[in-house]
C-alpha cells in the first residue's frame, strides 16, 4: 500500500499551486482512467488534486457562435444539453455513446483529451471541428493540442478549464464500438466549419486521433458518400491487434467516414 493525500482546492489557482513542483501529485476530475491503473498499482500518486469542486470548471454556455464547455463537465451533461443539441448535435450524440451510464455520469470532456486515449471519442470531436482548449496559462488550438499517444501540449502542472468549439454548417460522429469497453475500434468526425471541412479518425491510427487529408479533400469537392469511395485509405501508422487488423481498420475508416458524411447531409 501507498499514501495518498487528497487535496479540494477551491480556486484554480490553489489546484494549480498543489501541482507546482510536485511530481507525485495528479489532478482527479472524472477519475475514469485515473482510479482504475490506481488499483491495478500503475499508478501512485502521492497527492491527488480534485478539480471537480471548483467555480466555474463544470457548465455549458454559447458565446456568440462559439460553444464553451467546462473542463469538469460530465459526458452526461454534454449529451443531454440543450445548448449543445442546438450548436453541434453532432457533439451531443458523441458524448451520448461514450462508455454506459456510469462513466458518462463520472467522466469530463477535460479528462478525456487530456488523457488523449487513442481510442477515446473526443479527441475526435476537439480535431474536426477545429476547437481550442483553455487552460489555466493560454490557449491551443486542436491542430497543437494532439502531440502522439497518451500525449498532449500540456506543460507540467497546466489545467485544462474549458474547451471551446465553433459554430460549423453540418457535422456528424459515426463510430464502430468495442462492444466490451465501448471505446471505439474506429470512429469518423466529420465537419464542415469556419476552417473548411475537416475530417477526425480515431481508434485506428498507432499515434493516435488524426485528421485524414484524402478524406477532407474528397468531401470538399463532393460532400458525399459516394465521394469517398475511390480515396486512398492506407495501412501505413494504423493500429494492428487481437480487435482488427491495420487492413481492417483502414476499410472502417471508409465505412465510418460514410455513414458520418450522409448523416451531416440528413441533418
Amino acid at each position: 500500500m501507498y499514501e495518498t493525500r487528497y487535496h479540494k482546492p477551491a480556486t484554480i489557482d490553489d489546484a494549480a499551486a498543489l501541482l507546482s513542483g510536485n511530481d507525485e501529485a495528479m489532478l482527479l476530475a472524472g477519475g475514469q482512467t485515473l482510479l482504475p491503473t490506481m488499483k491495478q498499482h500503475l499508478a501512485a500518486p502521492g497527492d491527488l488534486v480534485d478539480i471537480r469542486g471548483i467555480d466555474g470548471m463544470a457548465g455549458i454556455r454559447a458565446e456568440g457562435d462559439t460553444l464553451v464547455i467546462g473542463a469538469a463537465t460530465t459526458h452526461a451533461d454534454v449529451a443531454r444539453s440543450d445548448a449543445v443539441r442546438k450548436h453541434c448535435p453532432a457533439l451531443a450524440e458523441l458524448a451520448e455513446g461514450i462508455g454506459d451510464a456510469a462513466v458518462r455520469n463520472m467522466g469530463t470532456i477535460g479528462g478525456s483529451l487530456a488523457n488523449n486515449d487513442p481510442s477515446a471519442c473526443y479527441p475526435a470531436a476537439l480535431l474536426a471541428l477545429g476547437g481550442t482548449v483553455v487552460t489555466n496559462t493560454r490557449e491551443i488550438t486542436a491542430d497543437d493540442f494532439f502531440e502522439g499517444l497518451f500525449t498532449t501540449a500540456l506543460d507540467e502542472g497546466e489545467i485544462i478549464t474549458a474547451v471551446r468549439f465553433p459554430a460549423v454548417k453540418k457535422a456528424a460522429y459515426a463510430k464502430f464500438a468495442q462492444p466490451a469497453s465501448r471505446f471505439a475500434l474506429v470512429a469518423v468526425f466529420v465537419a464542415d466549419g469556419p476552417g473548411g471541412v475537416r475530417v477526425a479518425v480515431t481508434g485506428a491510427g498507432e499515434d493516435g486521433v488524426f485528421r485524414h487529408e484524402g478524406l477532407e479533400a474528397a468531401l470538399s469537392g463532393d460532400w458525399s458518400a459516394a465521394a469517398l469511395d475511390d480515396v486512398e485509405i492506407s495501412e501505413d501508422g494504423l493500429m494492428s491487434d487481437f480487435h482488427g487488423s491495420a487492413d481492417y481498420r483502414a476499410n472502417l475508416i471508409r465505412a465510418m467516414a460514410k455513414r458520418a458524411a450522409e448523416a451531416a447531409s440528413a441533418r
